[in-house]
């Protein structure tokens, strides 16, 4: 009966076959049969049982014998061995026999590179599988390589784990595009990818769009949406999620319950969040470190440091394994009732995890700063710097307060340097504080009489605060911010560091706006600092030209200082010159010109005011009739009287 059966039974009896050995022998047998033509059938069919049976050797054998026999491998067979290499974990072998058949033109079923993609996606190479996926978009339509919905799970999900969104979103573009309906798990990791993103839109789009499709979204992918609506604040969408999270029986487990504690306490709905937390306790699913914490910050949001501790005190007595998140935690908790021994006990528990983070450390710090105890403060600064602690921007801060009030300037510049040499982003905000902290601390040392004092001051005006000043004048309106830091200290009467400052910009090239340097002059008038006027005016106009506002303010000071005559004299000068005068300026000068009873003067700058067009208000012609009516009184020449009642 055997000896009677054709080549294509044979090829069925062939691959009927259970075992690899069964196989092999069988096909011995057939290759001695009369009717036996090498054929790709036959030897696919073997090299497929010795995949089965991971046996690679004798695939390769079989594969090179055909080769020999003349036999031209078709798609399937190359597709049958690269599955077999693809089963082994074999990858370097796969891509290189598969680099192989791509040289002879070959393109492999879709079958053998889902197989290759899962196999690679399995050993965590999503690389390869991107870089596979390529080559099936440039075969698809010279070869009729059409992905299926294996594929196209299989390749989201690399995209997804390499971090590549918007190729991810590509890859489902097309899949919709196949009118396939991708799995939850695909929507699920978009879902969290997106959100890790930051595109809240995209995220309610994919959650939107599976719901339409009549997909019950796992507990996982509700944490994501919880989460983001956690972090943009949109608490109302985070809590009709949970509803609906109960109404379609979604097994919420312990990560979800913690979400819903942190939007609780957010909310100010301290009862609802320790409800669930005892919910959470009774149903015996409090287990993870997160969840402890997240019902401490609701303790310590609502100032309730002792529940807090109680809550913290809970997780060690359940042996749950503290990390550095709850102990950050508790170092909050220990500064919020500004008990030092108990958080400087906590942060050393800390620093055996490694190096604790900048928030931790400004923490500690701003505690120390808080409660005065400077010394301690400038010591864990000097810590800080040995083991290299890279400072962002709030320790930045209180690093530099600490400095300028226990007078580390060398300290201070220091850090400022490697804060602008690291390229270290700060906010224009920031970077005016730390500007007016060194000119607090420059004018308050420069005020000492001893010479090492001063020595000491001038170490301030340093190269870090010139680069934190460049940087500032870099961002857009930081020249503007820089004047208005200047016009708050003059307006304080803090004008030693406004002059400080002034001095600064102008070193720098950069011309301060009118209204900075005339809001000092005239704080210099208020104060009777009239030499500290006339230089800072005499500086002005020599670094770059003046106008209207920093005369008008000048001429103002020298009112207030009592110096007349020289007032009257800028005023002519700067209405020669064809200045803006201002109205308010006019009224003062003119005030003070009469009580003087320099009639004359007053009547020239009438004859100036009118003559030149100057807009005059209600309060300056109030001003000028007044001065008239005093010169009238005392028998002055009052000939333009009338005229000017008239105008």
């Amino acid at each position: 009966f055997v000896a009677k059966l054709t080549f294509r039974e044979m090829c069925v009896v062939l691959r009927e076959q259970r075992g690899w050995r069964q196989a092999h022998d069988f096909f011995s047998w057939m290759k001695l049969q009369l009717c036996y033509e090498p054929s790709v059938v036959a030897y696919t069919i073997l090299l497929r049982a010795y995949g089965n049976a991971s046996k690679i050797e004798l695939a390769e054998e079989a594969f090179l014998e055909m080769l020999e026999a003349g036999v031209e491998p078709d798609a399937v067979a190359c597709g049958t061995l690269l599955c077999v290499y693809a089963r082994r974990g074999r990858h370097g072998d796969m891509m290189l026999f598969y680099a192989a058949t791509r040289r002879r033109g070959v393109a492999p079923p879709v079958s053998a590179f889902n197989f290759m993609l899962s196999s690679l996606q399995k050993h965590r190479l999503h690389g390869k599988v991107i870089h596979l996926w390529k080559h099936m978009m440039e075969m698809e339509e010279a070869n009729n390589v059409v992905p299926n919905h294996f594929t196209y799970t299989v390749v989201i999900g690399s995209f997804v784990k390499a971090g590549l969104l918007e190729e991810a979103m590509d890859v489902l573009g097309k899949m919709r595009a196949s009118r396939l309906v991708p799995e939850e798990a695909t929507y699920s990791c978009l879902i969290s990818l997106s959100s890790r993103h930051g595109r809240g839109e995209q995220v309610v789009m994919l959650y939107e769009e599976m719901r339409a499709h009549g997909i019950v979204p796992s507990n996982y992918t509700c944490a994501s949406l919880l989460a983001l609506y956690d972090k943009s604040e949109d608490y109302s969408k985070a809590l009709s999620l949970f509803s609906e999270m109960e109404r379609s029986r979604v097994v919420i487990d312990e990560v979800i319950y913690g979400i819903l504690i942190r939007i609780y306490g957010k909310i100010g709905l301290y009862d609802d969040a320790q409800r669930t937390f005892e919910e959470i306790v009774s149903a015996g699913l409090l287990s993870d470190e997160q969840t402890y914490v997240a019902m401490a910050q609701v303790h310590m949001n609502a100032r309730n440091y002792d529940k807090a501790l109680q809550v913290l005190g809970l997780m060690r007595s359940r042996n749950v394994k503290p990390s550095k998140f709850s102990y950050g935690a508790l170092l909050r908790c220990h500064v919020a009732r500004e008990d030092i021994a108990a958080a400087e006990d906590v942060f050393r528990a800390l620093c055996k995890y490694g190096l604790p983070d900048v928030f931790c450390c400004n923490d500690l710090l701003r505690l120390y700063v808080k409660l005065g105890q400077l010394e301690k403060a400038s010591a864990f600064i000097l810590k800080m710097r040995k083991e290299d602690i890279q400072l962002d921007e709030a320790l930045c801060m209180t690093v530099m307060e600490v400095c300028c009030k226990s007078g580390m300037i060398t300290d201070a510049d220091k850090i400022l340097k490697e804060m602008n040499n690291g390229g270290v982003t700060m906010k224009s905000s920031t970077m005016v504080s730390i500007i007016e902290m060194y000119a607090r601390n420059r004018t308050s040392v420069m005020q000492e009489q001893d010479s090492s004092s001063k020595a000491l001051a001038c170490q301030t005006d340093s190269s870090a605060l010139n680069a934190t000043l460049k940087s500032l004048l870099d961002t857009p309106g930081g020249s503007s911010i820089a004047c208005q830091l200047i016009r708050k200290l003059a307006r304080e009467g803090r004008t030693c560091e406004a002059k400080f400052l002034h001095e600064q910009l102008t070193q720098l090239g950069v011309k301060p706006e009118d209204s900075a340097t005339s809001t000092l002059i005239v704080q210099y008038g208020q104060e009777q600092k009239l030499h500290q006027a006339e230089e800072l005016f005499e500086s002005a106009s020599t670094s770059f030209p003046i106008r209207g506002p920093v005369y008008n303010a000048m001429v103002d000071a020298l009112c207030k200082c009592g110096n007349i005559g020289e007032a009257y004299h800028l005023f002519m000068k700067m209405a020669d010159q064809g200045h803006s005068r201002d109205v308010v300026t006019i009224s003062i000068l003119v005030t003070h010109l009469t009580k003087h009873g320099k009639f004359q003067e007053v009547e020239n700058i009438m004859h100036g005011c009118f003559h030149g067009e100057v807009e005059l208000d209600t309060v300056a012609y109030n001003t000028f009739i007044k001065s008239m009516l005093e010169s009238v009184s005392k028998q002055a020449n009052y000939t333009q009287l009338s005229t000017y009642m008239i105008a």
